[in-house]
């Protein structure tokens, strides 16, 4: 394999990398330091509908894979659950939603065709470096961006206790294959949990 090869080969790996990962949760979360969740064994669910705040147009279907998930993330990490908040040592909630988002990216005409030697380096159709200039392609794209956000509250203290977060742009696989990607994300969220 020559030199170039290789190059063109490692370049490619790296923007298939890149692009595999484009798409990722976003996971995150916030703990008070005031309160000690090391003793954890029990959990329960705060209150009996399970989820903080439904939206009006919630899918029941989804409620309950993201309910189930939750349920076996948290017995997986060891915990216990148990059917009377007040007899567990922490309680959870979770709130979902969704936006549409635009995302609009803005590019010299030239980095779509190359930079380099011919017709967009030095004037080919773009007027040139030294007279004109480059022109401007601008691509405007929708998505959807989803949101799971898992709350755990001290029972003892009646204090929250830790809030973790995913954020994630849907895509037309997730939405083929959503039970999948509400366990991948809550398995995410919840392993942030200690």
């Amino acid at each position: 394999m020559t030199k170039i090869k290789k190059i063109l080969v490692a370049v490619l790996v790296i923007v298939v990398a890149s692009c595999s990962s484009t798409y990722k949760a976003k996971v995150d979360f916030d703990k008070n330091t005031k309160v000690d969740t090391v003793n954890y064994k029990t959990f329960a669910w705060l209150t009996s509908g399970k989820i903080m705040a439904p939206a009006q147009d919630i899918n029941p279907v989804m409620k309950l894979r993201v309910d189930e998930e939750i349920e076996n993330a948290f017995r997986a990490k060891g915990y216990q659950l148990v059917a009377d908040a007040e007899h567990a040592d922490f309680a959870i909630s979770y709130t979902v939603g969704n936006r549409d988002k635009i995302k609009v990216s803005s590019y010299p005409s030239a980095y779509n065709i190359g930079f380099g030697w011919g017709r967009g380096y030095y004037g080919g159709h773009h007027g040139g470096i030294y007279g004109g200039g480059f022109g401007t392609e601008t691509r405007v794209s929708q998505y959807t961006e989803g949101k799971l956000a898992i709350d755990i509250y001290d029972v003892k203290s009646h204090q929250p206790a830790w809030h973790g977060w995913a954020t994630k742009r849907i895509t037309a696989d997730d939405k083929q294959a959503p039970s999948s990607m509400i366990k991948d994300i809550v398995s995410e969220v919840v392993a942030q949990f200690k």
